[in-house]
């Protein structure tokens, strides 16, 4: 296997989806990866975050649902179908500049 700027992208995908899930991803790669759920449209927030944490609710869970988005994006199976590193660290700059009204509930 060649050692490439997309394996780079997959990594960061893993230990991203690994950070919100609480556990490694590899069952859900693996399910994403034997159908057609690609595009997203199945998939639940609560079957991607770790269940012992309050689900995010808000501008924090529209933000969640990005970083997963950006996350999943990272772990295609196709090479050429994930983004490069430019394009990650811009979503998450973009992010970044729309701060987080409060993360603590009322």
């Amino acid at each position: 296997m060649e050692v490439t700027n997309k394996c780079d992208v997959y990594s960061f995908g893993v230990v991203a989806l690994e950070v919100m899930m609480g556990r490694h991803p590899r069952e859900l790669l693996v399910s994403l990866t034997s159908s057609t759920l690609f595009d997203n449209s199945g998939l639940l927030m609560k079957d991607v975050l770790d269940q012992r944490l309050a689900m995010p609710t808000g501008q924090l869970a529209d933000e969640v649902v990005i970083g997963v988005k950006v996350a999943l994006a990272c772990t295609q199976a196709a090479l050429e179908s994930r983004p490069n590193m430019g394009f990650v660290a811009r979503e998450r700059s973009a992010q970044l500049r729309s701060p987080i009204q409060s993360l603590s509930t009322p």
